[in-house]
């Protein structure tokens, strides 16, 4: 049984936003982009997502063109549309409207079906103590590891 490999991850989401919920939702791409994102070519750092006329679309994200692609690639950072059902899409609308909170994509990976899927988050930013605070635990968790193994 296959496993889903992932194409790409946010780790600077986690560290920059306390993640609320997380969905998981498919995306439309293009015959080149879809060969691109299974040679990994893919970043998501700058991305976020937003809800436009009733759809999830992500913005920011970046596929570079595919080599063999020629007249067939598309712009590498061209908006695109997410696939949710139209619950979850009314949950993130209410959650979007509360002030603070933004749709943010987590990592993207290809599951066991051979499909592309995105798992957005719904986060809220962090302020800088909050950051420092987080810092500061991973140091103290590290150290009392190290002491238990000596």
């Amino acid at each position: 049984m296959k496993q889903k490999k992932l194409v790409a991850n946010n780790k600077k989401a986690r560290h920059d936003y306390f993640i609320e919920e997380t969905y998981e939702a498919g995306i439309v791409l293009t015959g080149t982009e879809i060969k691109s994102v299974r040679m990994g070519k893919v970043s998501i750092k700058e991305s976020y997502a937003r809800i436009i006329n009733g759809e999830v679309i992500i913005i920011g994200m970046n596929i570079s063109p595919y080599e063999q692609g020629n007249r067939f690639n598309v712009d590498p950072l061209r908006e695109r549309k997410l696939l949710m059902h139209k619950q979850e899409i009314r949950k993130l609308i209410g959650y979007t409207t509360q002030k603070g909170l933004t749709l943010v994509p987590l990592s993207m990976y290809i599951n066991e079906k051979g499909l592309c899927k995105v798992e957005i988050g719904v986060a809220r930013g962090k302020k800088n103590y909050d950051k420092r605070e987080d810092i500061a635990k991973r140091d103290a968790d590290r150290r009392m590891q190290q002491a238990m193994r000596k």
